[in-house]
């Protein structure tokens, strides 16, 4: 090695500095969300088989429950016609209606930001708290992904934090067990205003295969939740593009 690629190296080294070029800037794999075509007979094997009640049949209407499923795809494996397919999932919404899917219709869903108040407090540079309201830790393993040498979201703006003092956003998983209530409403009460609140996952959203149990059924309605994040559990490339684009980050190098 000749004295200038040495120096090079150097830079490089003290000043962080890499080939960005060689790594996506957002990531193209989708989730997979079931729905019928136009040889469902609304048997209701499907419905039946589903263990979070996600699917509901009736007056020949078919709907889904995003929110609820965990994309287990047991639905199209019990079809006997066929007929359930599978279909892009929307990386996120900003309403918790927007989960809901009919048959005959879209599952496109518009790419919305959090408010631009919001948006213009927090800048480029966006404080994350990690908040466990009692999952099974299935969430937590992917989200740590997020911060490894291939995701690495930090070179978007976005870190983690230590305490909901300091925090912009808080990241929810979890189906809001009884014993955690009152530790998430402190949470909530301790995290500055404006703050941007996440359902990342079933569980947080609306309870998936814990609700029923010993908690809330999810975090919505016990918070003001600005973003969901469907998924058991959502993928680190989902919740990347959710992120980036719920945001107002896409295209920041």
């Amino acid at each position: 090695m000749n004295d200038g690629m040495m120096m090079t190296a150097l830079k490089n080294l003290l000043f962080m500095k890499r080939q960005t070029e060689d790594i996506p800037i957002l990531y193209e794999k989708k989730a997979l969300m079931p729905l019928p075509d136009g040889t469902c007979t609304f048997c209701r094997s499907c419905a039946d088989a589903c263990r979070t009640e996600a699917i509901s049949i009736s007056d020949a209407a078919w709907m889904i429950d995003l929110g609820r499923c965990i994309f287990c795809r047991r639905c199209s494996e019990v079809c006997e016609n066929g007929s359930i397919k599978l279909v892009n999932a929307p990386d996120y919404v900003l309403n918790r209606e927007d989960l809901i899917f009919r048959s005959g219709e879209s599952t496109e869903r518009e790419k919305g930001m959090i408010s631009e108040d919001k948006r213009a407090v927090f800048g480029r540079s966006i404080d994350m708290r990690k908040v466990d309201t009692g999952s099974c830790n299935a969430c937590e393993i992917e989200l740590n992904s997020l911060f490894n040498p291939f995701y690495d979201i930090e070179r978007f703006g976005l870190k983690l934090v230590a305490s909901p003092r300091h925090a912009d956003v808080l990241l929810v998983t979890g189906p809001l067990t009884d014993n955690m209530k009152e530790a998430f409403g402190s949470v909530i009460e301790t995290t500055p205003d404006p703050k941007v609140i996440i359902a990342s996952g079933t569980c947080a959203i609306s309870g998936g295969l814990f609700s029923g149990g010993e908690t809330s059924g999810g975090i919505d309605g016990s918070a003001d939740v600005d973003i969901f994040i469907p998924g058991c559990p959502p993928a680190p490339d989902t919740v990347t593009r959710a992120l980036l684009s719920a945001l107002g980050l896409t295209g920041r190098r």
